[in-house]
């Protein structure tokens, strides 16, 4: 026997079941809820006196009424047309199944959080609060059994049987953790608002436990506080997002829908049509790793066949994904590469730890490029106000002129480029200040980095990219020379 606490259908707990496909799977999520819910949480519940395996058949005499059509074959309008008992669970609707009495679900806001994470528009909503889910075929009915046992909420049994779980290996609901408000004070409250508001585009979650908190302090008394939006603070957190409000939220849909999907053991492939140019957008099938916030902007790590047809990490900003939703493909789909479902069979599908430790191990958010040797010259002045002391990368280290020779001679053979080094080095004073470490070759943000260090900063190391800055300060020059 099994007995836990099912919470109430939330837009959290139902994306749970959704496997990050809520708009799609709304209806169907409802009904996995409803389904659970008699197994392990009503009073009593399936699980204490069903079969130690059981089938469809079982449960579809549990669910309906006695008039309802027990006919595989037949259509969703025949099961409904034919059955006669209006109590019947194929003519309760959404609303009724989600908003009970005991459910303490409030409806309107209910509809708000589900528009939030759907995109779903307000009519849609109330058309899906209309509908029936059980009003269905039973072959739907069985397809929501294999389901729940992908999702670990029921044990397959071969032909068609299945299995309860005990409650210590039962899925853990996914919901959005309450904060115990009563741990923090109201002056700590007013401080980590503002906070939570500036960072919350990277967490669009937030936005939710930002509502509980505006809720406490108006419920204990601070309504001035609230009215005017601020304590009058003279803290500020500003972090440059630059996307526009639309597609912030479908930038928002994605990340929840890959969020959803790592929930889940088997996480999963995703699918979906990428801008790699203004003009060009290609289809990507590709597994997704982890999520960054990046110099204003969010990024997927993902392993697959990368833009440019290799077989490679990639990193894919989310606002060049040109598809209304992430497609999520499930592992027998024939369009996953080979690759990806050998690696899966192996258990050796790529994880956050392996972005980690690349990121560590050079400078540049595109830790999948070939890693170069970076010596850098600074003014001594200039190094310590704007270099000494701060922390770049972890491999980026001061070092002293004396020892910049054996490390110059270690890393290039070439006999004339380690020339070239050499002299550059014999023009430069001991006085001034160097620095080495390893970078990403071609990373855009190392390369930005450095052009904020201009003039100051002097790459002596590697040389394409040494020649490249070299371009392009000549270019910059030419752009005021014109304008004397």
């Amino acid at each position: 026997m099994t007995q836990i606490r099912v919470p109430a259908a939330t837009p959290e707990v139902l994306q749970g079941f959704a496997a990050g496909q809520l708009a799609n799977r709304l209806q169907r999520s409802i009904r996995l809820w409803w389904w659970v819910d008699r197994f392990y949480g009503s009073q009593p519940n399936w699980s204490q006196d069903l079969p130690n395996t059981f089938g469809y058949p079982l449960l579809r005499d549990r669910l309906f009424a006695a008039s309802h059509p027990k006919q595989d074959h037949s259509s969703a309008d025949h099961l409904n047309h034919h059955c006669g008992d209006g109590q019947c669970l194929c003519h309760r609707t959404s609303r009724n199944l989600l908003f009970s009495p005991k459910s303490d679900l409030s409806e309107p806001q209910w509809c708000d959080q589900i528009q939030h994470y759907t995109g779903l528009k307000s009519q849609e909503i109330q058309d899906l609060l209309s509908s029936c889910p059980f009003a269905t075929v039973h072959r739907s009915l069985r397809d929501d059994l294999k389901h729940l046992a992908q999702l670990g909420w029921l044990t397959a049994q071969p032909r068609g049987k299945f299995q309860c779980v005990a409650a210590k290996k039962l899925p853990k609901f996914a919901t959005l953790s309450s904060p115990d408000l009563n741990l923090l004070t109201q002056p700590q409250i007013r401080q980590i608002l503002p906070i939570l508001e500036s960072i919350s585009f990277v967490q669009p979650n937030l936005e939710l436990v930002i509502e509980q908190l505006w809720d406490y302090l108006i419920s204990q008394g601070s309504q001035d506080y609230v009215e005017s939006g601020s304590d009058g603070g003279h803290t500020f957190i500003h972090l440059d997002y630059i996307l526009p409000p639309d597609t912030q939220d479908r930038v928002d849909t994605y990340q929840e829908q890959l969020e959803q999907l790592w929930r889940l053991p088997s996480a999963g492939v995703i699918q979906f049509e990428y801008q790699v140019t203004a003009k060009k957008v290609i289809p990507i099938i590709t597994y997704p790793v982890c999520l960054h916030y990046v110099r204003r902007a969010k990024y997927l790590s993902a392993y697959g066949i990368d833009p440019y047809g290799r077989l490679n990490w990639h990193n894919y900003r989310l606002d060049r994904i040109e598809s209304d939703r992430l497609t999520i493909l499930a592992w027998g789909d024939p369009q996953i590469p080979s690759f990806l479902k050998q690696l899966r069979r192996n258990g050796e599908l790529p994880q956050a730890d392996v972005v980690r430790r690349e990121l560590d191990r050079a400078w540049g958010f595109n830790f999948y490029l070939p890693r170069s040797l970076l010596l850098m010259r600074f003014p001594s002045a200039f190094a310590q106000r704007y270099v000494d002391n701060t922390l770049r990368h972890p491999t980026f280290k001061a070092i002293s002129y004396a020892d910049l020779i054996p490390v110059i001679t270690e890393a290039i053979s070439d006999p004339n480029q380690q020339q070239e080094v050499l002299q550059v080095l014999r023009d430069r004073s001991p006085e001034d200040a160097y620095y080495r470490g390893w970078i990403r070759e071609g990373d855009i943000n190392v390369l930005m980095r450095l052009r904020d260090w201009r003039p100051n900063g002097e790459v002596i190391l590697p040389l394409d990219l040494r020649r490249k800055m070299a371009q392009e300060a000549q270019q910059e020059l030419r752009h005021y020379q014109r304008l004397d």
